[in-house]
């Protein structure tokens, strides 16, 4: 394949699976994120990548958001949600953070693929993106690229897309989001 053929491969992939998401959880997730007090993101690998930048660009948008972890974390209160992005629902610190947020009484909202993960049990909104992980379910979108880097790909396309359907539910001009950007730089 050339650089043309495999691009295009990857964003036709990428259409695929973000074509699955069902929009009624789409909906209820930015229900769900627009009445928490404040937003909690954990990941790990280069999912924590991509939940990082849904994250920054949340806070773009004036929404209070923390990655689980960082030195200036707050608490979590039953006033909060919790998004946790593992393709599988199955790694262990994720799993572990959610159970312990769950606890608290925090909202747990999963992006991921396996609907019948670990997760499951504790968690008030899966929005399942149903692509290829390394469990390879019967009805996954499969990928011929490495690993889970369509999962990873589609979280962070889905995490714009929400953010873009927030600014306009919320009817917020474009222009006056760089308040909200770093001005350190």
């Amino acid at each position: 394949m050339n650089y043309q053929q495999t691009y295009q491969s990857i964003l036709a992939e990428c259409n695929i699976a973000l074509a699955k998401v069902r929009e009624e959880d789409i909906k209820q997730c930015i229900e769900l994120i627009l009445q928490a007090d404040k937003v909690f993101f954990i990941g790990v690998g280069r999912v924590k990548l991509e939940i990082e930048a849904f994250a920054k660009r949340l806070s773009h948008l004036g929404i209070y958001t923390v990655i689980v972890g960082q030195i200036t974390e707050p608490a979590m209160t039953d006033r909060d949600i919790l998004i946790v992005a593992s393709g599988s629902g199955e790694s262990l610190i994720p799993v572990a953070i959610a159970q312990k947020a769950k606890t608290i009484g925090g909202k747990i909202i999963h992006f991921g693929s396996n609907p019948h993960s670990s997760l499951a049990p504790i968690t008030d909104l899966m929005v399942r993106i149903p692509v290829q992980t390394k469990l390879y379910l019967q009805d996954e979108v499969q990928s011929e690229q490495p690993m889970s880097s369509l999962f990873e790909q589609s979280l962070l396309l889905l995490g714009d897309t929400i953010a873009k359907m927030i600014v306009e539910k919320k009817e917020i001009q474009l222009k006056n989001l760089w308040k909200f950007h770093a001005n350190l730089e």
